[in-house]
């Protein structure tokens, strides 16, 4: 099973917007030396809304190939078209993805009958692992506990991103998955107690800008060394919570930008992060001794 932290990684695009292949190339390099412990391209922090499917793949593509093995690389192919969320799950495994990243439709906020049959459908129609990922607060649409331990019976449902946020919840769902059902907190101000009581992982944001000190805190949580995950995640608290002061990855690209790592490029309908919120961003990220 995969664990520790996997990146929910940004995609590089130059100022006009065409997407920089050799500096998302560096990015998978510098995480892979930074201990991160998987690769996840093109989710929604990727900017899949905006990319179209050739775009998707040759990212994932172009990921895949950087890692050479090194890490796993999870794709992001989800989509609130069933068939579309089939046809990105078998592009990516063409290209050689290790597992999809499927997030709850979006928008026509289908029942839970209708998410168990959309997930349902995508396991038996790619030979791809797949992980769920409900993130309601995006998708205008929530995966109850009880549809996610159902599909976790599926053979190619492997596992579940939860960006609830709600502890009572992942609770639940440790108690009461498969034993070899991964479960990830997609909730970066919420990743430690979840992996304390029992969750895999992470798959993060922060990661992004602070790749060793989250798999460094991961890890020792999972080890039971509660004092050192702690204190790592004391500096990253105001990193956690600011690079959501404006909607995800508008803070996390800013970030980026100003470390050197990235070109200044967002995709419309995405903005630059406003003047009023950068400084504190930057206050935060100074805090947690990220430059």
């Amino acid at each position: 099973m995969l664990t520790g932290s996997l990146v929910a990684l940004v995609t590089p695009m130059d100022v006009n917007g065409e997407i920089d292949f050799p500096t998302l190339r560096k990015l998978v390099d510098w995480h892979i030396e930074q201990g991160t412990n998987g690769i996840v391209a093109v989710g929604t922090t990727g900017e899949s809304p905006t990319v179209d499917v050739e775009e998707h793949i040759a990212i994932v593509r172009a990921v895949v190939e950087q890692a050479a093995g090194r890490v796993p690389v999870i794709a992001g192919t989800g989509a609130n078209s069933t068939r579309e969320a089939i046809h990105l799950s078998n592009k990516a495994l063409e290209v050689g993805a290790s597992f999809g990243l499927s997030v709850v439709p979006y928008y026509n906020k289908p029942t839970q009958n209708g998410l168990y049959q959309h997930f349902k459908s995508i396991a038996e129609n790619t030979a791809l692992p797949t992980l769920l990922y409900n993130v309601p607060g995006r998708t205008a649409c929530d995966l109850s506990n009880e549809t996610a331990l159902k599909l976790a019976e599926l053979p190619n449902i492997v596992g579940i991103k939860d960006a609830t946020g709600n502890l009572e919840r992942a609770a639940e769902l440790v108690k009461n998955a498969p034993k070899n059902f991964a479960i990830y907190s997609g909730d970066d101000a919420s990743t430690l107690p979840f992996i304390l009581i029992g969750g895999h992982g992470t798959i993060s944001v922060t990661a992004n800008i602070a790749p060793k000190a989250m798999s460094e805190m991961c890890a020792a949580a999972a080890a039971g060394n509660i004092a050192k995950a702690r204190a790592i995640n004391d500096t990253l608290q105001g990193v956690h919570r600011h690079l959501f002061i404006e909607a995800n990855p508008i803070p996390v690209k800013w970030a980026l930008e100003k470390m050197g790592k990235i070109q200044a490029g967002i995709r419309l309908p995405l903005t630059r992060l406003s003047e009023n919120a950068q400084p504190t961003l930057l206050t935060a990220m100074n805090e947690a001794g990220i430059h």
